[in-house]
């Protein structure tokens, strides 16, 4: 009873003195969760590299600390071995994103403006959410029926070279009159295949996200199913009815309580973007990131967080970041032209998923700064380059990969044009971590990170 009481009275403290930010961050893979959370915190912690962020401006931060997340059922983001695989001597990449966790950061502020000088510090508590980008692309399936899921994920794969052999084996599937338990787990097998064909590709359509990400989900039939080509009127004990049962049962068992229990109670979002490698892939890997951003704006349910609302409506996001990571891949002298790109994207996904309410933002950043600018003379000419210890060798390279174009829109609408960029070095541009030495009060290099920070948290800080 005393735990209970105690836990009560922690809940009404943190609702009525010690505001909490909830901040969702996610990203298709290789975008860079982990090492964006890593350096997030590690920079909140020790901010002599974060002059944009306000509050530590004003000297206003008194203090940040870590604590126990709230949620005793998720696990805890592995912040301290992600920093030493950062960091360490030997600094490698940290693993991937697998499965959601959490984190809880707390500063104590000082408050600003009028009533400064009328009360003492406040604590502020920053609960950041990590988990993978194919979870938040499942939302919108909830608003799609199988039939019409299935069209436009064969629509797509037809168009895709490494789609035949999964469309081959579901045209085959969809003319049998029976089937047994092993047809449809072979169906889902190639299909799970397929999938990550697509991602290797550059291709952020990759639904059922649990399908790369399965945990101990995996062989259930929850996640055994398959497009297939639409029946208007299938048999009840058909194969088509079967997928489409187990379609359903994703949306409602895996799909939905996601939503219910961690989704719709973010405040603040990140999402990150490996824009570069779309871009590098070509107009179709574009114009398939486009579709990806629309799906994950359409999931959102924006507009302002006040206190009435949040007590009878839910909440609502406030703030969504787009973050085109690995701008350290470029010379700085093109960050704006990657920013540029990643605004025009999320315009696009913007006007198209009839999206308002929420404050959005895009930008450009390098969570872990991994490379250094050079100037590099190739048949004659200045070449604006970077360099950086390549990560399959391990040595030293100075790398050009192409200019950006100033207009936006020959990438953004590259899929009429044919345009292609970042066709020379990118394709082996694979950065190691740098060797770093941190003094006191130092976190890891990066670029535009306050920035972010300031965007996402300093109007509570």
């Amino acid at each position: 009873m005393t735990r209970q009481i105690e836990t009560v009275g922690d809940t009404l403290s943190e609702t009525f003195f010690e505001p909490v930010i909830r901040l969702g961050v996610t990203g298709m893979a290789r975008a860079g969760k982990t090492v964006f959370i890593t350096s997030l915190v590690a920079n909140l912690l020790n901010r002599s590299r974060m002059p944009q962020l306000l509050a530590e401006a004003d000297n206003r931060i008194l203090a940040a600390y870590l604590q126990p997340q709230p949620d005793d059922t998720l696990p805890r983001f592995d912040y301290e071995a992600h920093l030493a695989a950062l960091t360490g001597p030997a600094p490698h990449w940290p693993e991937s994103t697998r499965t959601i966790s959490e984190l809880r950061l707390s500063f104590r502020v000082r408050p600003a403006g009028l009533i400064a000088g009328l009360s003492g510090p406040r604590t502020v508590h920053l609960d950041i959410i990590d988990y993978p980008g194919e979870w938040l692309l499942d939302l919108p399936l909830m608003d799609k029926t199988y039939a019409e899921w299935s069209r436009e994920v064969l629509a797509r794969m037809d168009a895709r070279s490494y789609g035949s052999d999964f469309l081959d084996a579901a045209r085959a599937a969809a003319a049998t009159g029976t089937w047994q338990e092993p047809d449809a787990q072979a169906l889902a097998r190639s299909y799970t295949a397929y999938l990550r064909q697509a991602r290797l590709e550059g291709m952020s359509d990759v639904t059922p996200g649990r399908f790369l990400l399965p945990g101990e989900m995996e062989g259930s039939p929850v996640l055994t199913f398959a497009p297939l080509p639409p029946q208007d009127s299938a048999p009840r004990k058909s194969l088509w009815r079967e997928m489409e049962r187990r379609y359903e049962a994703y949306k409602f068992r895996v799909v939905k309580p996601f939503f219910q229990q961690h989704f719709a109670r973010i405040d603040r979002q990140v999402v990150l973007v490996d824009a570069l490698s779309a871009i590098h892939a070509g107009p179709a890997a574009v114009d398939d990131l486009n579709r990806g951003l629309e799906g994950i704006l359409s999931a959102f349910r924006p507009g302002r967080n006040a206190w009435a609302s949040r007590l009878l409506l839910g909440k609502r996001v406030e703030k969504i970041l787009f973050a085109a990571t690995k701008a350290d891949h470029l010379h700085h002298t093109q960050h704006a032209r990657l920013t540029a790109i990643m605004e025009a994207l999320v315009s696009n996904a913007i006007s198209r998923a009839d999206f308002a309410g929420a404050r959005t933002q895009a930008m450009s950043i390098a969570s872990l700064r991994a490379t250094v600018e050079e100037t590099i003379r190739h048949e004659g000419a200045a070449l604006q380059a970077v360099r950086g210890r390549l990560l399959d060798t391990g040595k030293q390279a100075a790398m050009y990969p192409g200019a950006l174009p100033e207009d936006p829109s020959r990438i953004t609408r590259g899929h009429l044009s044919g345009d292609q960029w970042l066709d020379e070095d990118y394709s082996i541009m694979s950065f190691a971590p740098a060797d770093i030495s941190l003094k006191p009060g130092e976190g890891p290099p990066h670029i535009r990170l306050d920035r972010a920070a300031q965007f996402l948290i300093g109007d509570r800080l």
